[in-house]
C-alpha cells in the first residue's frame, strides 16, 4: 500500500522534487545525452552573449581613441590656438622682436693705450729675440714668462728658438689697434714686424698672442 503523498510545501516534499530531477538524467542513456546537450549549449550561449557585450565595449573604446584631439581639424592638421582677452589662461601670440644688430668691441683711439701695455709689448719683443748661442729653450722661455700669459707660454713652449729670424728689436712698439682692456702693438726688429697682442689680466698687462706683419 503506498502511503501517503509528501505535500511538496514541506521539507520533505522539497527534498523528494529535488532528488527526483536529478535523479532524472540517471534512468536512461537518452534522458543523460540530452541533459548534457542542453547544459552545453547553455554553457555556449553564455558566453556568446558576454563576449558580445565585452566587443562593443571594446569597440566603442577603439573609436574613441581614433577620434581627433579637440584642437585638430577633420584632415589631422592643429588649429591654431585661439586668442581670447577675457580668457587669462589663454596667452596671445608673442610679437615678432625687431633684429639685434651684433655687438661689436668697442675702440679707442691709439692715442689712449695705456704705457703700461706698450711697456710689456716692448719687454716681451726683446726677450722673444733669437736669443745668444748656447741658450736653451727652457732658459728662453724662462725669460719670456714675466711678460706672458700662462696659456701662451704653453704654445710658446714647443718653439725652437734658434729658428727665430730677428735678433734684435730695432724700433718702440707703436699701437694699431686700442680697446679697454687689450691692445695690439707692432714691434719692428731687424727681421720683420711683430704684431703683439697685450691684455689686460688679474696679473696686469700679458702677452696672449703675436703675428708677424
Amino acid at each position: 500500500m503506498v502511503g501517503a503523498a509528501v505535500p511538496i510545501r514541506s521539507p520533505r516534499g522539497r527534498a523528494a522534487a529535488y532528488r527526483a530531477l536529478w535523479q532524472w538524467p540517471l534512468r536512461s542513456p537518452a534522458r543523460l545525452a540530452v541533459t548534457v546537450v542542453t547544459v552545453v549549449a547553455v554553457a555556449v550561449g553564455m558566453s556568446t552573449a558576454i563576449g558580445a557585450l565585452g566587443g562593443g565595449a571594446s569597440s566603442g573604446g577603439v573609436l574613441a581613441g581614433l577620434a581627433p584631439p579637440p584642437n585638430s581639424t577633420a584632415a589631422g592638421t592643429p588649429r591654431a590656438p585661439r586668442t581670447d582677452a577675457s580668457n587669462p589662461a589663454v596667452a596671445p601670440a608673442p610679437t615678432a622682436l625687431p633684429p639685434v644688430p651684433a655687438l661689436e668691441p668697442s675702440t679707442l683711439p691709439p692715442a689712449q693705450a695705456p704705457a703700461a701695455a706698450l711697456d710689456v709689448a716692448a719687454r716681451w719683443a726683446n726677450a722673444w729675440v733669437r736669443p745668444p748661442a748656447g741658450t736653451t729653450a727652457q732658459q728662453w722661455l724662462d725669460g719670456l714668462r714675466s711678460t706672458t700669459t700662462e696659456e701662451y707660454l704653453g704654445v710658446l713652449s714647443g718653439v725652437d728658438p734658434a729658428n727665430i729670424p730677428a735678433e734684435r728689436v730695432t724700433g718702440e712698439p707703436r699701437p694699431v689697434r686700442v680697446a679697454e682692456r687689450s691692445v695690439q702693438a707692432e714691434v719692428p726688429t731687424d727681421a720683420l714686424t711683430l704684431l703683439v697682442l697685450v691684455v689686460d689680466t688679474e696679473n696686469g698687462w700679458l702677452v696672449a698672442g703675436y703675428d708677424r706683419v
